[in-house]
Parts: C-alpha cells; sequence; structure tokens
C-alpha cells in the first residue's frame, strides 16, 4: 500500500442535467455502501449549476465536490466568472485548474494556471492542476520541456501555504478522450519527471504530492496505471458520468 492516499476526481465537463444527475448519484451512493472505499479520495466535478446539487446528494456518502475552473481574481467586473471564495462559500472543497480545454480552447496561460492555482489555495480549497503534453509536442520529443514549463509555473506552492492541498494531474492531451491511453510504464515515467520538477521547489512536499492520471483511465487499465509507484490516482472524465466504471475506477486506486 502507499502512503499517499489514493484520490479519483471524475470531470464531468459540460455533460449534465438535473435528472440524469440524480439517476447517476443515486447510484453511486448505492455502489457506495456495498463497497468500502476507505483507502481512496473521490471527488466529483460537475458543471457549475449542478455544484449545488451534488453537495446535497452526496455530503454524507465522503465523497467531496469540485468546480471545474475558477477565477484568479477575487470580485470585480468579471461577467461569467466565479471566485475561489465563492466556490468555497457554496461547499465545494476542490477545484479543478488548468485543464488542458481551458488551455487551448479558452487560451489559458501557465501565469494564469498559477495565479488560480494561488487564488483557490488561498480560500482554502483542494486545486488539481493539470500539466500536459499534445501528440505532436510528444512526437516532437518536447514532452519534458512542456512539462518543465507548465508544472515550473506553479511548482513554488507545493511548499508554501497550502501546499499540502495542491495535487497535480497529467493528462496528456493526445489521450484525452481518444480511447487513447499512455502505457502504465510511459505514465509512470512521466509521473516520476513531474515529482522531480516538484521537488526542486521541495524534496519533503513533492514526495507527499499526490500526482494523478488524466488521459482515458477506464475499468480495464485502471488497476495497472494505479499500481505504478508515481501515480496517485486518476481524474476521470466520461467514466466518471456511468456509475459503474466510475466506481470500479474508485476500486482499482483503493487496491493500490
Amino acid at each position: 500500500m502507499k502512503s499517499r492516499k489514493a484520490l479519483v476526481a471524475g470531470n464531468w465537463k459540460m455533460n449534465a442535467d438535473i435528472v440524469s444527475n440524480e439517476h447517476l448519484f443515486t447510484s453511486l451512493r448505492s455502489g457506495l455502501e456495498r463497497t468500502s472505499m476507505a483507502h481512496v479520495e473521490i471527488v466529483v466535478c460537475p458543471p457549475f449549476p449542478y455544484l449545488g446539487q451534488a453537495i446535497a446528494w452526496l455530503s454524507d456518502t465522503g465523497v467531496a465536490v469540485g468546480a471545474q475552473n475558477v477565477s484568479a481574481s477575487p470580485n470585480g467586473a468579471l461577467t461569467g466568472e466565479v471566485s475561489a471564495a465563492m466556490i468555497a462559500d457554496l461547499g465545494c472543497a476542490w477545484v479543478i485548474v488548468g485543464h488542458s480545454e481551458r488551455r487551448t480552447l479558452c487560451g489559458e496561460s501557465d501565469a494564469d494556471v498559477a495565479a488560480k492555482v494561488a487564488a483557490a489555495l488561498g480560500q482554502g480549497l483542494n486545486v488539481i492542476a493539470c500539466v500536459g503534453e499534445s501528440l505532436a509536442e510528444r512526437e516532437q520529443g518536447h514532452t519534458e520541456a512542456v512539462l518543465t514549463r507548465q508544472v515550473d509555473a506553479f511548482a513554488a506552492a507545493i511548499a508554501g501555504p497550502g501546499g499540502e492541498r495542491l495535487v497535480v494531474a497529467y493528462e496528456p492531451v493526445w489521450a484525452i478522450g481518444t480511447g487513447r491511453s499512455a502505457s502504465s510504464e510511459m505514465a509512470q515515467d512521466t509521473h516520476r519527471f513531474i515529482r522531480a520538477r516538484l521537488a526542486r521547489h521541495g524534496a519533503e512536499a513533492a514526495d507527499k504530492a499526490r500526482i494523478l492520471y488524466g488521459g482515458s483511465v477506464k475499468p480495464s487499465n485502471a488497476s495497472s496505471l494505479f499500481s505504478m509507484p508515481d501515480i496517485d490516482g486518476g481524474l476521470i472524465g466520461g467514466a466518471s458520468l456511468v456509475a459503474d466504471d466510475f466506481l470500479n475506477i474508485c476500486q482499482a486506486a483503493a487496491a493500490a
């Protein structure tokens, strides 16, 4: 058993409605009642409109709720933005920052991601900070250069106030939603590299930091991935919308 407690977070992305959410929550609650998840921390991250619903349905299950994004600003004339204080006030414990879709589709820079990490940690939230390379960057041999730039932008926070609440998620962009996944050994090599980058800012903190894998994790590959020494769980996309799949992935993480 690893010293770091496994973590599985479900990123629903822009998928949900009130009725289907209730079916999913009912199935999750039923599955959790049948199976011990003592060795894994579980988080679900629905779209903003359904955070309150998720908290109401899951607050007594031990499953935490997180948001998918946060503003770096505390308040102001920023139509459509949501601050870390608002997310915490609602009762969320977690937030995802710097997902590749935010970086690619919304133009978020490494500096933007670092500012969001700081804002969220400053409000007592747990943060999942995402990093990862595109297929072209991997094929050109630039994976480590890309990860160095992305991780170093926020890595200093790992040894600062609240640094124990910072989780890194490695999500190879070429494996997100494509059905492709890095081999367990390939993922482990990259996770080891990320931990080494974190260690430059605090070796003890880096050793305790959890690093998740986030590229098309499924029940069929979860056990193999989570058995790797530097992979501490997963950031799960599509499979988090299917209760049985998500619970099976959580069980694989607990067993690792």
